[in-house]
Parts: structure tokens; C-alpha cells; sequence
């Protein structure tokens, strides 16, 4: 996110502020509305900061890996669809979503709120 944000320099940086990455949004999202742009980047953006938070602190895992396994199988079919295979393909995009959904699947909790709160929950029976 920082780099959509402009918080990388120039360097580093794919886009480099947000206009570079609504203009790619509406590359991979020809068939919306030109108008959507700013409300898909936006509800894009959000979604992956939230997503990421709650995938880092361990709270509520399994719902976050697979929302954010969907989120990652649309902007790879996304991509596909509009410029080609190939961009998916080099960014890893299937794999990182194939990833998230694994993580969906693993029941053991180890370092994750998740766990304590699991703990807790058969504490109290």
C-alpha cells in the first residue's frame, strides 16, 4: 500500500502514487464503469490493508486467508482477462491465492489470537 501512496521513492516503486494505480485498476478492470475506478482501487486498497492486519495478528485467520484468497483469484482472473496470463503468472498471483486458501484450511493454532481465544473459549466449559 505504501507505494500507492507515494510513500516509496522512485526507486522501489511500481506506481508511485495512487492516480499510477487507478489508472492500472481501470487496465485489469476495463468492464466497469470509468467512474468505478476510484471506488474499486479504494474498496481494493482497503480490503488488502485490513486483510493483511488481521492475517499478520492472527485474529479471525481462517476467514482472512480465504476472503483473502478470493481477492487474490479475482485480480489474477482480472489480470488474465485483460492483459494476459503472463502478468499473473510473473507476479505469482494463482500461487500466493492457492497460499491463502491453504492457510484457510490449517486447523493448529500456534502464535495467533485466534489461539488464545480458542484457549479461553474451552477454559470456560
Amino acid at each position: 500500500m505504501a507505494d500507492r501512496f507515494g510513500w516509496w521513492s522512485a526507486e522501489v516503486s511500481a506506481w508511485g502514487k495512487w492516480r499510477s494505480f487507478l489508472d492500472y485498476t481501470q487496465t485489469i478492470n476495463s468492464w466497469f464503469l470509468a467512474s468505478m475506478t476510484h471506488v474499486i482501487g479504494a474498496i481494493a486498497t482497503g480490503a488488502e490493508i485490513v486483510l493483511a492486519i488481521l492475517l499478520l495478528v492472527g485474529f479471525k485467520t481462517e476467514g482472512a486467508a480465504k476472503l483473502s484468497g478470493l481477492l487474490l483469484l479475482f485480480f489474477g482472473l482480472a489480470m488474465t482477462f485483460s492483459t494476459g496470463v503472463k502478468g499473473a503468472f510473473e507476479y505469482s498471483v494463482f500461487s500466493a491465492s492457492a497460499g491463502a486458501f491453504q492457510l484457510s484450511l490449517m486447523k493448529e493454532k500456534y502464535f495467533e489470537i485466534d489461539a488464545i481465544l480458542l484457549k479461553r473459549g474451552s477454559d470456560l466449559n
